[in-house]
């Protein structure tokens, strides 16, 4: 399971690493705002100069972070979902168990990227815009299961796209109620309403079966009249 924070002894590396490393600890547990970069520059045991040699402003740091944090977590999704099935749906069901692993985590703090973007006013800001990258990178791949979903329940690419954008507002949602609730099976009752949106989407496809295209159509042989029983003369 991904570690979210990490309260060990500084990480070796270069001073860049550790200062990711500090930022991104020190922000998901405290947020952007509270946390100051003497805090961040303390944490990771590197002289202030390091800071100025390798970031512009605090923003810039974490961004990096960020956008470190969005690759190691969507890795650990992705193998984490693909180790739950070989089908799309046992696959597409299992992202809410991997879900309540991090939950049940003592350092789960909620989405990083949600709770970034909740701090930063402004829709350009570079923050936004790795947190943004973020969902739309997670948006992309549950959109690759609920096509492999659509191969084998016969559904149609526009009720695809629109079962994945549903999945990421669970998916979200989940992580929101965990987050506030303090109760890792919020994961479940998500995973019980994705199980309904599934069996709506095989139930439809049922229903209205895909037309089979029409062959060609075939002359019937012309009805031969049966021999005569009158015997010639």
């Amino acid at each position: 399971m991904i570690r979210e924070t990490s309260n060990d002894s500084v990480p070796p590396g270069s001073a860049r690493e550790r200062l990711l490393d500090a930022a991104e600890a020190l922000i998901y547990a405290g947020g952007i705002h509270a946390t100051g970069v003497d805090a961040i520059v303390r944490q990771s045991g590197t002289a202030r100069k390091s800071f100025y040699t390798h970031f512009d402003s605090k923003d810039a740091l974490v961004a990096a972070a960020l956008e470190r944090r969005d690759e190691r977590w969507m890795n650990w999704f992705i193998a984490g979902t693909q180790q739950r099935g070989k089908t799309a749906r046992k696959r597409l069901l299992g992202m809410f168990e991997v879900l309540r692993e991090w939950f049940a985590s003592e350092d789960f703090h909620g989405c990083a990227f949600l709770n970034a973007a909740g701090e930063i006013a402004s829709s350009d800001d570079p923050i936004r815009a790795v947190a943004r990258k973020h969902k739309g990178r997670l948006l992309d791949f549950v959109r690759i299961q609920c096509d492999a979903f659509a191969m084998e329940s016969a559904i149609d690419a526009r009720r695809a796209a629109r079962l994945a954008r549903q999945w990421l507002v669970l998916l979200d949602g989940a992580i929101a109620v965990a987050l506030v609730s303090g109760e890792a099976d919020a994961a479940l009752d998500a995973q019980a309403t994705a199980r309904t949106l599934l069996d709506v989407e095989e139930t439809k496809s049922a229903d209205n079966p895909k037309k089979k295209p029409a062959g060609k159509r075939t002359s019937q042989p012309a009805t031969r009249r049966p021999p005569s029983r009158r015997t010639a003369t």
